[in-house]
């Protein structure tokens, strides 16, 4: 029987086992969606800054920071069912933390459902990410992939309205309820996710095995081809991981003190690098060529990545407050709230259009000109130029939309059977997410929401040099059998 969308060689059919894992794209972008919602809600509740309401967005991709090489593992270990399964209970615990969190009434309780549950959205991407590529004939895996990216997005349109039902409502006297209806939203999440675990236990889900793909990616020239690039971009990372770790270092820091968070900080990044460095030089000059870090455009895409989910998360965080301030005629939280759900259907709107473009045209091109294209829309942002202004920030979304895939897909390009292991170091790269938008509250705290998207303005530039260089550093002028994968 001839293969098609859903139907693999053997001739068995896929689409049952593909519709149930595009439900964890809706899934996890439901739960996005509430997370900048949450942001704004807790300044007006706790009376917390910018700075200090994106520990939200910390607490969030610290999850998938923390996970996403355990997520791997143990989803090699237990396949794809088993893999979803623990997914799907971890953000059950997540979500049902929430009942007794807001009893708590304490920010840290808060956080730690959202640390929760992004480590179970971690499992979940880790394993349906390279799923949906093999439920079907090959030819056709970035079509079944985009399809399941599609659901994603609509979790986003709708993870804000609910965020806006509840972490904004108010009783009979028109008072705002506080933090006391704001369980239920993840508490309805938990109870579907158990329901989904039962469902994934006996749904049919084949641990199908894709085809690899040797390339020229995987030649010793590789690595002699790009030694010096290797070097720069391996140091590169090790700097975004001493700031990483800093950052969690700081996280425990600031329980003490909000005043220790800046040479925390620093000290320890500082430190981690110093004396992490001469070692990674050393490993840099004896690298074996089979080593992931000798292919100049994956270790680049770990930076691009963490560059492009610190625009997003920043930019996602403070849409809200951009809305309640900024505009010449700022509206309510409940509006902006409605508001950011027409920016997700921007977003969505984008990956359809995107996916016909990359389609057409190279990839790593149409990545650089969107990236281009960002700078300009933040700097029209930063210039508050009225109503002009409150349309860049939509239409930021909409050239937003393909970058995580684009990046990931560019990154693990030839990789052949070191793509699995690439995609984990690319998904640990999304803690920029989680140190970013503490730096873009503090130019907010400072100055204004507008100004604050310099921060974004800059990562939307190293994503920019990312996608046109993207030839010079893989070596090939278009990616190879690189699945395009769904997620941010």
């Amino acid at each position: 029987m001839k293969p098609s969308i859903f139907r693999t060689a053997d001739g068995r059919n896929h689409a049952l086992t593909f519709a149930l894992v595009s439900s964890l794209f809706l899934l996890w972008g439901f739960c996005n969606g509430m997370i900048d919602v949450m942001d704004k809600h807790f300044q007006e509740e706790l009376g917390l800054s910018l700075a200090q309401s994106a520990w939200v967005q910390f607490a969030h991709y610290l999850g998938y920071f923390l996970m996403a090489l355990p997520a791997g593992w143990i989803a090699t270990k237990l396949g794809y069912r088993g893999g979803i399964i623990a997914g799907l209970l971890m953000v059950a615990v997540g979500g049902l933390w929430f009942i007794p969190a807001t009893q708590i009434a304490q920010f840290w309780a808060f956080l730690l459902g959202v640390c929760l549950i992004a480590a179970g959205l971690t499992f979940l991407e880790t394993v349906a990410n390279p799923y949906t590529t093999v439920l079907g004939s090959p030819e056709y895996a970035a079509t079944r992939i985009n399809l399941a990216q599609s659901c994603n997005g609509i979790g986003w349109v709708f993870g804000p309205i609910a965020g806006a039902m509840f972490f904004y409502s108010t009783d009979a006297q028109g008072q705002s309820t506080g933090n006391e209806t704001l369980w239920i939203p993840y508490a309805a999440v938990a109870g579907v996710v158990i329901l989904l675990a039962l469902v994934f236990a006996k749904a049919p889900m084949p641990d199908l095995v894709g085809r690899e793909t040797p390339t020229a990616g995987d030649a010793p020239s590789a690595a002699a081809r790009g030694g010096r690039a290797s070097l720069l971009l391996l140091l590169l990372n090790l700097a975004v991981l001493a700031v990483s770790i800093g950052m969690i270092v700081s996280a425990v820091a600031v329980i003490f003190s909000e005043q220790l968070l800046v040479p925390v900080l620093a000290g320890s990044s500082l430190l981690f690098l110093v004396l992490s460095a001469p070692a990674a030089v050393r490993h840099a000059r004896k690298m074996d060529p089979a080593s992931i870090w000798a292919h100049p455009h994956f270790s680049g895409a770990t930076l691009a990545q963490f560059a492009y989910v610190a625009a997003q998360s920043g930019i996602f965080a403070y849409f809200i407050n951009y809305m309640t301030s900024q505009p010449p005629s700022p509206v309510s939280n409940a509006t902006a709230s409605t508001l950011a759900s027409v920016g997700f259907l921007c977003f969505l709107g984008g990956r359809f259009i995107g996916a016909g473009l990359v389609k057409k045209f190279a990839a790593h091109k149409v990545l650089g000109v969107y990236g281009v294209i960002n700078v300009v829309l933040c700097a029209l942002v930063m210039a508050k130029a009225g109503w002009a202004s409150v349309a860049g920030v939509f239409v930021i979304y909409f050239f937003m939309s393909i970058m995580f895939p684009t990046i990931f897909a560019l990154g693990v390009s030839g990789l052949g059977a070191k793509t699995k292991r690439a995609s984990s170091y690319i998904v640990m790269a999304i803690m920029g997410g989680a140190i970013m938008p503490k730096l873009m509250g503090h130019v907010a705290d400072v100055t204004s929401v507008s100004t604050s998207f310099i921060v974004p303005l800059f990562c939307f530039v190293v994503v920019a040099l990312y996608g046109f260089n993207w030839s010079r550093l893989g070596g090939v002028e278009a990616p190879q059998g690189a699945p395009v994968p769904g997620g941010h």
